[in-house]
């Protein structure tokens, strides 16, 4: 049976796009989600159906009535999965590199959202029929802690909690060059790049969002022969759009280690590294049913951990937070 929304414009919304004020509203996790439902003449406002460009104005009732889900064309995929968190609501796993998240061109099968069809029977629906249970999305290549939701409510709330910077999600990299100061604050907004659309850059573009990073140091490498040195450093995100550490570390020159896309693209100088250095180790949140605080930390896998042994002769000393991050592990 369908579900019916209504909502009435205030004075704050006035002048906005329905798309952009439906996508901000909780029931709907995005403004891609909600143009395809008003493209599909499910949205009138005050009784009659509304482009999505239709700027809204205060005291417009909008009522909005949730299309019935089809059938899923995905086949479930029993692949395994590295799950650290998991209850009726919610899922908390560790990606690996080499996974796809959800389906897209070129990656019909494989993805998480199969092994995730294949390990429960929910997930929620929001985010459209090939993303079921997707809240945020990781690279390609890029491992570590995500968090799938297993129905609407709890995706719903953990979109909200993302936009309003209530979850915290922390990254480590490693970025060529040296970094002198201990920390730092990236505010850059991000578009997608106006000669290739599978890339994206700082921009100040029309389509272009505010994306806010900031790091500190954990460890600095001195320069070779193929590089001009090294820094450890944590990232953490308070926007999280699309290969957004990638763009604004390459951005401030510093961009990350074996990074094919925004990297330097020197076998040697990318410590043989064919993926980017970049782990999601931790991810707080408070779990949007239960209450219960998560606290999650995911440490790094093999082919990071050997990058940072192979440059320990070159270390300039750790930071407190580095020690405690990133412990060090000497070789047997």
């Amino acid at each position: 049976m369908s579900e019916t929304y209504e909502h009435l414009v205030t004075a704050e919304e006035a002048g906005q796009r329905l798309d952009k004020l439906l996508g901000d509203l909780d029931f709907l996790p995005s403004r891609s989600l909600a143009a395809k439902i008003i493209e599909k003449g499910c949205v009138e406002v005050d009784g009659d159906a509304a482009p999505k460009r239709h700027m809204c104005r205060e005291g417009e009732h909008i009522a909005v009535v949730m299309p019935e889900r089809e059938p899923s064309t995905l086949v479930p995929e029993y692949i395994p999965l590295d799950i650290r968190f998991e209850d009726e609501h919610l899922i908390v796993l560790s990606k690996p590199s080499d996974m796809v998240v959800h389906p897209s061109h070129g990656h019909w099968s494989g993805t998480l959202v199969h092994a995730l069809l294949a390990h429960c029977e929910g997930l929620g629906t929001l985010a459209g029929e090939e993303r079921p249970g997707i809240v945020h999305r990781l690279d390609k290549d890029t491992t570590g802690l995500m968090m799938v939701a297993k129905d609407d409510e709890t995706q719903a709330a953990l979109s909200e909690a993302i936009k309003i910077r209530a979850i915290e999600r922390r990254y480590v990299t490693l970025v060529h060059g040296y970094i002198a100061p201990e920390s730092g604050i990236v505010d850059a907004p991000l578009g997608r790049h106006p000669k290739d659309r599978m890339r994206m850059a700082v921009s100040e573009g029309p389509s272009s969002k505010q994306a806010v990073t900031t790091f500190r140091v954990l460890e600095r490498f001195m320069a070779g022969v193929h590089d001009n040195g090294y820094t450890l450093v944590e990232c953490k995100l308070y926007t999280g759009r699309t290969h957004q550490i990638r763009v604004h570390m390459a951005y401030i020159d510093h961009p990350v280690v074996g990074d094919q896309m925004y990297g330097r693209n020197h076998a040697k100088a990318e410590m043989g590294l064919t993926r980017q250095f970049l782990h999601s180790y931790k991810l707080e949140l408070t779990h949007p049913i239960s209450g219960e605080e998560i606290s999650l930390r995911d440490p790094l896998p093999d082919d990071l951990a050997q990058v940072l042994l192979k440059l320990a002769p070159e270390s300039m000393g750790r930071t407190g937070a580095g020690d405690e991050i990133v412990p060090i592990v000497l070789p047997f």
